[in-house]
């Protein structure tokens, strides 16, 4: 998509030149614009200036530098729902996924390969967040783990006499061997 395409700014700061050029337009001098905006009339003055030379486009943000994305917007909305049928439904085994399940997933899908290390950018691209399993024993009895924490350690634990708390401050006392 072209700049002087755009119908909405995309970022705050794009909004904020759109919003000091419509305001020009009513009629607003500079420093009142700038007082509005929280800029300085400088910034406003350059702003306008740009817009003059260049048209209304040049309020807008260059676009990045970089290669374009290989996927489309509509490819990069459906990859949550492809992963949301989860990992056996794509004939992997157990429900965790990994970025190399995540990018052969899109390589079936969309016929584009992506490193694996890439994948974690995108990843949060998409709104997924790293998550790191719970480590269990498969064997592992919930009920007898929880017998033991509320009945056996804590009569087992090894309770001494309670020390008294001092009045002072922790000084010692200098031995007799050293006074003169």
């Amino acid at each position: 998509m072209n700049q002087s395409q755009r119908t909405k700014p995309v970022t705050w700061r794009e909004g904020r030149r759109v919003r000091a050029w419509e305001l020009a337009r009513q009629g607003w001098n500079q420093s009142r614009i700038a007082e509005a905006l929280g800029v300085t009339a400088g910034a406003v003055s350059q702003w306008f200036k740009r817009a003059r030379e260049e048209g209304e486009a040049a309020l807008c943000d260059p676009p990045r530098p970089g290669r374009l994305s290989r996927l489309t917007a509509e490819q990069h909305q459906r990859v949550a729902e492809l992963l949301g049928r989860g990992a056996p439904a794509w004939g992997f085994v157990g429900e965790r996924w990994t970025r190399k399940r995540v990018a052969e997933v899109v390589r079936r899908q969309f016929g584009v390969r992506y490193h694996p290390a890439h994948v974690s950018r995108l990843l949060r691209r998409w709104g997924f967040s790293l998550q790191k399993p719970v480590r269990r024993a498969r064997q592992r009895d919930e009920a007898s783990i929880a017998k033991w924490r509320d009945e056996t350690y804590p009569a087992a634990e090894k309770r001494g006499p309670r020390k008294a708390k001092r009045a002072s401050s922790s000084t010692r006392q200098a031995s007799s061997c050293c006074l003169r």
